[in-house]
């Protein structure tokens, strides 16, 4: 049947019926097109696929109906003109880095980055002869500017980064890219296209992890890549057609009935956010909430104007350290001790032991990750319940000794 042809083009509408196709079966959900290769007609029409002389599906490892409409679903909440869907959000990485660059490229990265992506330039892409430097603060321009060399390519950023929740102009940092001719790579997954439109804002390349918010309910995991630039959305699929980091059928199903109610929980997990380090300002036991939607932010007034909301992530120190963390993430009930984020059920995390355990103590302290340092991604249960749950853990630490003494010193 005709590709479905929806009449009108706002966010929540496309969320909703981009990419469907129905078949001859004449369906209202999107079907799972569960199969691993296709049958051709004849002899010279399966040449003519092979050969891309002729549009259609040939093999599961790069041509899949269920797969494509998650891809023209994303690309159009994001308003790009590609997408190319991989197994995981660090394929989704990989794929992008394989393709864009060679031995001798370098690339400049914010210094707040997911641990693994930290590891991926620093470890890996190292071996090739790709050579990284990392940028802190990420919110100074000049930082940026000055990390810049000739054979700079890829200037890669996470915006809000993660756990730190730090903010970026991602406007002012395009510019900078485009007169040093390299490629602006964005990694939306923490507010997605219903809060961000890096594209729209001058990046080159949005990265995400499907496996997050796009999902939402942590069923699955998966990547993808989001372009303009029609001959780098070609070569990015060249490279995943020929090295394989697919995304499979039944995943990419997950995620494009995830992007049907994109909008509306991420309202939701924002409003919590919100409203929870609110909170968590005034209890003695926290010494920092680190969350773009609070005033005292440092870049809240970014944030609001290249955001539509603040996210569903936020990030504070406790008085203490390690022992006073474990304590407060061992006391809860029924918040998730996961390094996941992005589901309906909120979960909590001690970053320096988990999601950067694995890097360098020095780096985890030129990233402000410390032992202190907890990490929520907001669920959409009762508030009420979210704070009984971590209370126990923060009152604990705020009647030691220690606690109440640290905690009256920073009052005064």
């Amino acid at each position: 049947m005709a590709r479905y042809e929806h009449p009108a083009s706002g966010f929540e509408t496309r969320a909703i019926r981009e990419g469907q196709q129905r078949t001859a079966e004449g369906e209202h959900n999107d079907p799972i097109f569960v199969t691993s290769s296709f049958v051709f007609e004849s002899a010279a029409k399966a040449w003519a696929r092979f050969t891309e002389k002729d549009e259609g599906n040939v093999y599961s490892r790069f041509t899949n109906p269920t797969v494509r409409a998650f891809e023209d679903r994303l690309a159009a909440l994001e308003e790009g003109n590609r997408c190319v869907a991989t197994a995981s959000g660090m394929a989704a990485i990989l794929t992008t880095c394989m393709t864009l660059l060679k031995a001798g490229d370098h690339v400049v990265i914010s210094r707040n980055v997911f641990g693994a992506t930290m590891t991926l330039f620093n470890k890996i892409f190292s071996r090739f002869g790709v050579e990284a430097s990392f940028v802190a603060p990420m919110t100074e321009m000049q930082a940026w500017s000055d990390a810049m060399r000739p054979n700079t390519r890829l200037v890669y950023v996470e915006s809000p980064s993660n756990p730190q929740i730090e903010i970026v102009d991602i406007e002012a940092l395009a510019a900078i890219c485009r007169s040093q001719r390299a490629l602006l790579v964005v990694d939306n997954v923490m507010c997605t296209p219903a809060l961000q439109k890096p594209l729209n804002l001058g990046a080159d390349i949005v990265i995400h992890s499907a496996t997050k918010f796009l999902d939402g309910q942590g069923r699955c995991v998966g990547g993808a890549i989001v372009v303009r630039d029609e001959q780098i959305g070609k070569d990015l699929f060249g490279f995943m057609r020929t090295a394989g980091p697919s995304m499979s059928p039944f995943n990419a199903w997950v995620f494009l009935n995830g992007l049907e109610t994109l909008r509306v929980r991420m309202q939701a997990h924002s409003e919590r956010a919100l409203a929870l380090a609110v909170w968590l300002e005034d209890h003695p036991a926290v010494k920092r909430v680190l969350y773009p939607g609070l005033k005292s932010h440092p870049q809240h007034a970014l944030a609001a104007r290249q955001q539509k909301a603040f996210g569903g992530v936020l990030s504070f120190e406790v008085v203490g350290g390690r022992e006073e963390a474990w304590t407060v993430v061992d006391s809860t009930r029924f918040l998730s001790i996961t390094a996941n984020l992005g589901d309906v059920k909120t979960t909590i995390t001690h970053p320096a032991t988990t999601t950067h355990a694995r890097i360098s103590q020095a780096e985890r302290d030129a990233a402000g990750i410390g032992e202190d340092l907890i990490r929520i991604a907001v669920g959409l249960e009762d508030l009420d319940d979210i704070k009984t749950d971590l209370q126990r853990g923060l009152d604990a630490i705020a009647a030691r000794p220690v606690g109440r003494k640290t905690a009256a010193a920073t009052s005064a």
